[in-house]
């Protein structure tokens, strides 16, 4: 979709530095942009391929010197590049009307799929499910019945929604299936990748606030709360009743243990293992396993390295002190 500079900077909040009237199409990499494509630049240190770029309009920081490019001007370039983006490109089509080998079941009434909403080949969407509006629901997608979906929701491929969660009651030499009987809610905006389960509630509800955004190979335990604009990377796994505030980073395949807790702004390191019934503070940063203060896992990891030389050293000093 064709915007003029002016434009993008009027829609992103940026100083236009240049000509506005210039003509922009498309987003690409400096180094694979054609001269109406835009790019961004976010530090000195990618000046050079910026301005060495064929591109003529570039999203920079404050204090970039760009001579020859129109230039717009904004304190976050990665965050106004993503917001111009969405304005540039066309998101590609996932079905258009219903397909002739579509299987529309006699039940399908119990179900709502919104306006604008989009469900690809070999999906199934079950009874008693809720989607909103304006969804993007990929192909080989599966949600279980009564699963809630609010609006602008995109499920990548293989997601399986809904599935029983994984709770059983040992008695009398055997396993017994604890009731898998809640739902699971999703929050508008949110992102869900391919691959990735979310378990339905066991007595409670699981649920998905607005905004989070789940890599693929995610797997969330029943009865989770994750909360607003959480970010969780790939191959992640929460046990059970985890409760993840808003606003939380999870690096690529952290662990969660049952009832953990993750307050508000907290980060977790990648592979991280965060034991059950753990209460990681808002805003603190961990890492390792067990999940321990940034600070602290540094500390400890450095004296890891150490210990064949500390070892070495203290297999010495009992021989002098065995000699004497």
């Amino acid at each position: 979709m064709r915007r003029t500079a002016r434009e993008l900077a009027d829609a992103i909040d940026a100083t236009l530095e240049g000509e506005g009237s210039l003509e922009i199409t498309g987003v690409a990499a400096p180094e694979r942009a054609a001269s109406r494509d835009l790019i961004y630049a976010d530090s000195a240190k990618h000046a050079e391929r910026a301005a060495t770029s064929a591109a003529r309009c570039v999203i920079a920081c404050e204090g970039l010197g760009l001579p020859g490019k129109t230039v717009l001007r904004t304190a976050n370039p990665k965050v106004a590049f993503s917001k111009a983006a969405a304005l540039l490109l066309d998101r590609r089509p996932i079905a258009a009307g219903i397909h002739p080998t579509a299987v529309v079941a006699p039940l399908a009434r119990d179900a709502h799929v919104g306006e604008e909403t989009e469900i690809g080949a070999h999906s199934v969407v079950g009874a008693g499910c809720w989607v909103g509006e304006n969804c993007r629901i990929h192909p080989r997608v599966t949600l279980y019945h009564h699963v809630r979906i609010g609006h602008r929701v995109e499920i990548h491929s293989g997601a399986v929604i809904g599935a029983d969660g994984f709770g059983y009651a040992l008695g009398d030499g055997r396993q017994w299936k604890f009731p898998q009987v809640g739902i699971v809610e999703i929050g508008d905006d949110v992102e869900i990748g391919a691959n990735t389960a979310i378990d339905r509630g066991s007595l409670d509800d699981t649920r998905i606030a607005e905004g989070v955004k789940l890599d693929n190979l995610v797997h969330i335990g029943h009865n989770c709360q994750i909360g607003a604009h959480t970010v969780v990377a790939a191959q992640v796994g929460f046990s059970g009743s985890c409760i993840v505030g808003r606003n939380v980073v999870i690096g690529g395949q952290a662990g969660f243990g049952e009832h953990c807790e993750l307050e508000d702004g907290a980060v977790i390191g990648g592979q991280s293992g965060v034991l059950g019934g753990k209460t990681i503070r808002g805003g603190q940063t961990v890492w390792g396993t067990p999940a321990r203060a940034l600070e602290k896992f540094k500390e400890q990891y450095a004296f890891y390295g150490r210990l064949p030389e500390l070892a070495a050293r203290i297999k010495k000093l009992e021989a002098q002190l065995g000699a004497r």
